[in-house]
């Protein structure tokens, strides 16, 4: 095994398996990476789980939706947990051992967006991560002798990662890492869409466009916060069953309707809702959403769109990660749980529609 100083510390190069995007399009290939210490600020991590989520598709795939480019080869996967491996110089409040969930999103907890109650967006490293490097422009990630970037920071679908101390959060020692793994991405999202960016009041009327992952955990939301009518919209019917379990009290597909799916909502609730909250990044299922609230006081919230990002939490500081773990269903929404080389069973099951969230288990 190699030996790496990094920054005085002496610490092993780890060989594992990680799946690697060579290009955009292709499927994941299954390889041997190595991954080098961790520098000053920076933390290694075991990853035991993560959830694949649209978004890892998206930019493996989608090359037509102004997806903003980042180079290959790379190492997708954002939603996840593991456990403290080793950490860097200056690192204070991470330890070997310690279980934790690697976040695209950083808490610098320093910068005038992190002392800003309005906003979760903070920009420590960003520009670099989202260029598949870390602060000092390069990637831990190497594959046959050549730098394999990481994606948005984090690169989960690797046996181990390397990310920033300001892009992680420390959770409780007895928190099931298979389950808590999505609150890295889709659960914290949603749910906060409804609880703490809609404000979701008691008795109010709710429509949520789109039943992924992100939809059904804005649904929880909006039941947690004693919505009195849930309205789930989807053009899949087998998510209704589903949506329901967490707590809508109706579905609608459009495609049953003549009528635009706001004119029906809007007759369905005798002139629209109180709160929408748009779950799909589509345009027109954002239009939809808005022309279907109340027009004298609807509110309307777009989870789909990048800028929704963890609900609005503050991620490192004030994400209840101990409380969601006893309080929200995060059993329900894992679909499947599979071995790293099934990852592209996996993507293919995203994709169908079949999978709310399959887990990796690593």
């Amino acid at each position: 095994m190699c030996i790496q100083e990094s920054c005085g510390k002496m610490f092993p190069v780890i060989k594992c398996k990680a799946a690697v995007a060579w290009e955009r399009g292709k499927p994941l290939c299954i390889e041997d990476v190595d991954v080098a210490p961790p520098k000053v600020h920076e933390v290694r991590i075991k990853i035991i789980a993560t959830g694949v989520c649209h978004t890892d598709w998206e930019y493996l795939y989608e090359t037509e939706k102004g997806m903003k480019f980042r180079p290959f080869p790379l190492v997708l996967g954002h939603e996840a947990a593991g456990v403290v491996e080793s950490v860097g110089p200056e690192v204070t409040k991470f330890s070997p051992g310690d279980k934790v969930i690697p976040l695209f999103l950083p808490q610098c907890g320093e910068c005038k967006r992190c002392q800003c109650p309005k906003t979760n967006h903070c920009r420590k490293n960003w520009e670099n991560t989202q260029m598949g490097v870390l602060a000092d422009g390069t990637s831990r990630i190497s594959c046959k002798r050549q730098q394999v970037f990481q994606f948005l920071g984090v690169s989960s679908f690797s046996e181990y990662t390397v990310v920033p101390d300001t892009s992680l959060a420390k959770i409780r020692s007895d928190a099931p890492l298979d389950k808590v793994c999505l609150l890295g991405c889709g659960v914290s999202t949603g749910y906060g869409a409804a609880v703490n960016t809609a404000k979701v009041e008691k008795d109010s009327l709710c429509a949520v466009f789109g039943l992924g992952a992100v939809g059904l955990a804005a649904v929880m939301g909006c039941q947690v916060a004693g919505a009195k009518r849930i309205i789930g919209v989807d053009i899949n019917p087998d998510k209704f069953e589903k949506a329901k379990a967490f707590g809508a009290t109706e579905c609608v597909n459009p495609r049953d309707h003549s009528k635009s799916i706001q004119e029906v909502l809007v007759a369905m609730t005798d002139g629209g809702v109180d709160y929408a909250l748009e779950c799909v990044g589509s345009p027109d299922v954002m239009s939809a959403a808005l022309e279907s609230t109340a027009d004298a006081w609807g509110t309307c919230v777009i989870a789909g769109h990048l800028r929704q990002l963890y609900g609005y939490y503050k991620v490192t500081r004030k994400l209840p990660f101990s409380v969601w773990v006893m309080r929200l269903k995060l059993d329900e929404f894992v679909s499947y749980s599979l071995p790293l080389d099934q990852i592209n069973v996996a993507f293919g099951l995203l994709k169908s529609g079949k999978s709310i969230r399959t887990v990796i288990n690593l």
